[in-house]
């Protein structure tokens, strides 16, 4: 199969050379936002703890990813001189602010802010978070499936790697709980409309289709019915997918993550699951930074280690066939490449 070059090169540029992905979040903003407050004692996060608990994470675990995904806000001005310049950037498209309805969420990008800038500060791929429930209100899917599709547009045009990310939530007024239940039905077809060809995703960054927390053992008695969930997801796939762990401790996500290497995902794109123990010490910092090179570090490495030996390399999934190759005319590019007709 032959991938537009600018596509190509930011896939291989996110994966470790064997193209396995083993790529870092420090995007998040709402799941930092609250605690740092709460620790503070006040009512909005300062900008400065925000951005200094960035610029930590990126200083102590880039180093075993193979890539980095950052926010444009609080990240990328700390993050940016902390990262080797050999690792994938990915950087995140969407606001962490939603519209909220009485009919479900809707997402917007970060204001003033586009894929085509992303491409324009270096990243290799753009990274959308699309909040999703197959059964909103009809004018709420469509809100979103149309949020989506602007990004995959803007992708294409700029030849930049589409990473989408996409989670449930509870509908207003409805229980958590409930929502919990139906876990593996709401996952799937809230994934379903995105595996359109039209959409152009790159990457598909999933969250597990089965429980969260107190993972069965993937060797245990109860087994066998959540691998055939995973395995029922990545049968939907047309293109090669990672897991997030979804606010997952490291043992529940070094489970999920085994299921899904075993259903055949390339890789990981996690954040908490690496780094929570050690935000759990902020505001100490000294405290954070010494938990962050020793207990993160441990469990970037056990997550690496799960990754050589069970994820299939991103180029070897189902869906690209034979061989992956640049979409290239030898002798004629870049004659067209880039412009309305190429």
């Amino acid at each position: 199969m032959k991938i537009s070059p600018g596509k190509l090169w930011g896939m291989r540029r996110l994966a470790d050379p064997s193209g396995r992905w083993k790529m870092v979040a420090i995007d998040q903003r709402m799941p930092l936002f609250g605690p740092i407050a709460q620790r503070r004692g006040v009512a909005e996060a300062a900008f400065e703890d925000v951005a200094q608990v960035k610029r930590l994470l990126a200083r102590h675990l880039s180093a075993q990813a193979s890539a980095v995904l950052i926010d444009p806000i609080y990240a990328y001005g700390r993050a940016i001189p902390e990262l080797p310049a050999q690792k994938g950037l990915i950087i995140a498209y969407e606001h962490s602010v939603t519209e909220n309805t009485p009919q479900g969420r809707k997402s917007v990008p970060i204001p003033h802010w586009s894929a085509g800038q992303i491409r324009r500060i270096g990243g290799d791929a753009v990274k959308v978070l699309v909040w999703y429930r197959p059964d909103a209100a009809p004018e709420i899917r469509a809100h979103q499936e149309a949020f989506v599709r602007t990004a995959g547009e803007a992708c294409r045009a700029h030849d930049i790697t589409f990473l989408l990310e996409v989670l449930i939530y509870p509908l207003p007024g409805e229980d958590p709980a409930a929502m919990e239940a139906n876990r593996e039905a709401l996952v799937l077809d809230s994934i379903r409309p995105f595996t359109d060809p039209a959409y152009g995703v790159d990457i598909f960054k999933l969250e597990p289709p089965g429980p969260i927390h107190q993972v069965p053992d993937p060797d245990g008695p109860g087994a066998a019915a959540l691998q055939s969930a995973y395995g029922r997801m990545a049968a939907m796939l047309p293109r090669p997918w990672v897991m997030l762990s979804a606010g997952a401790e490291a043992e529940d996500f070094a489970r999920s993550m085994r299921y899904a290497y075993r259903a055949g995902a390339s890789g990981y794109l996690a954040g908490r699951a690496i780094w929570s123990q050690a935000f759990s010490h902020f505001p100490d910092y000294a405290a954070m930074e010494q938990a962050l090179a020793t207990d993160s570090q441990r469990i970037l490495s056990e997550l690496n280690a799960l990754t050589d030996a069970a994820a299939t390399p991103w180029h070897a999934h189902p869906g690209f066939g034979d061989a992956v190759e640049a979409d290239v005319e030898e002798g004629r590019f870049p004659a067209g490449y880039g412009t309305a007709a190429g």
